[in-house]
């Protein structure tokens, strides 16, 4: 059952998007961030990690806090995973209605989805990108970092910067104080959590692209550009 304070700042989510984007648009852009936020949940249930109810914060997203340590690196990165796998699998279903049907607002709500889960996934804490990729070494949260540099300076987007600016001290602390033994994964583990990654990246990467396309063929009258916190898309 769903807490007060989930369905409360849900409503307030949706109200502050409605004054840039409609209720209609509104209601599903804050549906579509619910599912992402379920496969956390879920996955922590299965994990057996207690967690807090999701909280919604208006033009920032959402989040449900970890009330327990993950055994290890790769339970942590599971976990991360599992919230953009089911947010990827509810944006790519919304993506294929609105193609399908013509449907301008599902589309430009799959797009944002997709735009979101791929936001997402940037490999710096406190994103879930930057969780997944505590399953590798050092050297990795520094490349993560630099890949983060580089998508701000793409996109220009202040959440981001100040994402940037909260994981530097998390990588800090990382690599001045590294949990050998909680980091401490079997190669395979390690190469299964890579492989996924490297998958669901690529996968919203191509959906972009497609979308782009086929919204293309579909003509002018089906185009519908949406803002979020990465920029203008559509």
């Amino acid at each position: 059952m769903l807490k007060f304070k989930t369905l409360a700042t849900m409503l307030l989510s949706i109200g502050a998007y409605a004054i840039e984007w409609g209720w209609l648009f509104a209601a599903g852009f804050v549906l579509l961030i619910f599912v992402h936020e379920m496969g956390h949940a879920v996955a922590m249930r299965l994990e057996g990690i207690p967690a807090g109810a999701p909280v919604f914060i208006p033009f920032v997203g959402a989040f449900i806090a970890m009330k327990g340590q993950p055994r290890n690196a790769a339970v942590e990165a599971r976990v991360a995973m599992a919230g953009p796998i089911a947010g990827s699998l509810a944006a790519w279903a919304t993506l294929w209605a609105g193609i399908e049907l013509e449907l301008p607002l599902l589309r430009a709500l799959g797009h944002s989805a997709v735009l979101i889960n791929l936001f997402n996934l940037i490999p710096v804490p406190p994103l879930d990108g930057g969780r997944i990729v505590t399953a590798f070494t050092r050297t990795y949260w520094v490349i993560g970092y630099a890949v983060g540099i580089l998508a701000l300076l793409a996109s220009r987007s202040p959440i981001l910067l100040l994402v940037l600016i909260v994981g530097l001290w998390s990588v800090a602390q990382r690599w001045r104080n590294p949990a050998s033994e909680y980091d401490a994964l079997t190669p395979r583990q390690r190469a299964l959590i890579a492989l996924a990654y490297a998958a669901l990246v690529l996968g919203l990467v191509a959906t972009l692209s497609v979308g782009s396309r086929r919204a293309r063929r579909v003509g002018p009258v089906a185009r519908v550009r949406v803002h979020c916190p990465l920029g203008r898309i559509g």
